[in-house]
């Protein structure tokens, strides 16, 4: 879907104050902006955009991304290049919304290895998470979908559903309802739903059957993700199938996040918390650390990745689906600790190809 022109722009002095924060590291100091990767070319290429977008953003500091899988450059390439410009401290970013697997893991662990074997200093950044920058992003493209439907049916008598990614980490999926929840209320909607497009539950499908009940008159569905993809495709499918069957009811789809102006600036509040040392993750709630009830037997995991047989596979005849959720694989060599909730009737398998 087609951005519209958004009149936000970042504080051009708190680039120049970032910038020059950055220039005055004792160490030459890069910035990495590590993504997971996908198959599909759209969400390669606008991932690629939005960290040229935070490259031009700080035009004389080194800044590099890399993919965890199935896109390239990979993370090591980023971290290579960084280096052969004379960066002997990384600052890196996950380039995830919220804490779970990869963010948590997956990331850390290749930064780690790389560091080991490079000699070279990484700090790590936190995931995007709750931010009122980030729920500001999100309300513009809410607001542009109810903007372009028009204003014949009132706010009280809309829906918001909001479709997160979906991870085997509770504290990650909790957020997409803090995030709904934030929307629902600024915006003054009449009311608001969470679905999920794979790992956990409710779907898709289910989430809009039962949204359906409620008896708005108006539901939007809003996929709370960075960039385009097969899953982004998959959702915007089932809504169609939903609303279809729901003539009654409007149906209208809100763009994803994308390269939103404060998303941008998310991402380089980001590597400025790395400075300040504030740059620490929700640890009160991670199932790797605390009893979070359900995943008990998952504290102290080790910290590695799982993505080093997919590294730069970008073959969409090399699988046979969208090889992007947080924690279960179908590889017979890409284990993962199961999901206590594998089982449940609304979920979590990802979203089919095939939508019958």
């Amino acid at each position: 879907m087609q951005n519209l022109e958004l009149d936000h722009q970042i504080p051009q002095s708190f680039l120049d104050a970032l910038q020059t924060r950055i220039l005055a590291e004792p160490q030459k100091t890069g910035i990495m902006i590590c993504g997971h990767g996908s198959r599909d070319l759209g969400a390669v290429a606008e991932f690629s955009k939005l960290s040229q977008a935070i490259a031009k953003s700080l035009p004389n500091v080194p800044v590099d991304y890399g993919y965890l899988e199935f896109a390239t450059p990979i993370i090591k390439t980023g971290l290579k290049n960084l280096q052969e410009q004379g960066v002997t401290r990384v600052l890196a970013i996950p380039g995830m919304l919220f804490a779970a697997g990869h963010a948590k893991n997956d990331i850390p662990s290749v930064l780690n290895t790389y560091a080991v074997q490079n000699d070279l200093q990484i700090d790590y950044g936190r995931d995007l998470s709750i931010d009122t920058k980030m729920i500001r992003a999100a309300s513009d493209r809410v607001k542009q979908a109810i903007n372009q439907a028009g204003g014949h049916i009132s706010n009280d008598d809309t829906l918001l559903m909001v479709i997160g990614r979906g991870a085997s980490d509770p504290d990650a999926n909790s957020n997409v309802n803090k995030v709904m929840r934030l929307l629902w209320e600024g915006l003054g909607l009449g009311w608001g739903e969470v679905g999920y497009s794979g790992v956990t539950f409710p779907l898709v499908q289910p989430a809009l059957e039962h949204a359906v009940k409620l008896g708005y008159k108006r539901i939007i569905t809003f996929p709370y993700f960075l960039f385009t993809g097969i899953l982004v495709d998959r959702i915007y499918a089932y809504h169609d199938k939903v609303a279809e069957q729901n003539p009654d009811i409007e149906f209208i789809k809100a763009p994803y996040l994308n390269d939103h102006p404060l998303v941008i600036e998310t991402f380089l509040n980001r590597v400025l918390e790395i400075l300040d040392g504030d740059n620490a993750m929700n640890c009160g709630l991670c199932k790797y650390r605390e009893q979070v009830l359900g995943f008990e037997d998952q504290i102290g995991l080790p910290q590695e990745s799982h993505h080093h047989h997919v590294e730069g596979i970008n073959d969409a005849h090399s699988h046979d689906h969208e090889h992007s959720h947080s924690h279960d694989h179908d590889h017979a060599d890409h284990t993962h600790h199961p999901y206590p909730h594998a089982d449940h009737p609304h979920g979590p398998t990802t979203l089919d190809s095939e939508i019958a």
